[in-house]
């Protein structure tokens, strides 16, 4: 992929209706909002799933929370080395599952592009 059609990329979000609305907010336009009271499970990896295969998407944003409902499809993800898009969990309102979050994400950083980037 050129620098020219790098630029293009655009990110995706798949999470609650907080999440989507903060970030719709923020210019994302590109977006699937979950509902709890439907299948949650099959709604994310649908999702997750199409956002996945399309070409002009570089980022993906899901809330952590769904995160379990699609592991397998990370997992084959990371073992086939792709490097878009890169798929960033989020943590929800109510908290994250990670006890040292700087140091999840530091780890994030370091095994997505290679080096720790220090701010």
């Amino acid at each position: 992929m050129s620098t020219a059609q790098a630029k293009h990329l655009s990110i995706a979000v798949v999470g609650d209706e907080e999440l989507v609305s903060g970030l719709r907010l923020a210019g994302i336009s590109r977006y699937y909002v979950i509902k709890e009271e439907h299948n949650a499970r099959e709604d994310v990896r649908k999702a997750l799933g199409e956002l996945i295969d399309e070409a002009g998407v570089g980022v993906i944003v899901i809330l952590e929370d769904y995160v379990e409902y699609v592991k397998d499809l990370l997992t084959r993800l990371r073992e086939g080395k792709r490097v878009i898009p890169v798929i960033i969990d989020v943590p929800s309102k109510l908290g994250t599952q990670h006890k040292d979050v700087v140091g999840y994400y530091k780890a994030f950083v370091r095994k997505s592009i290679g080096f720790d980037v220090e701010i």
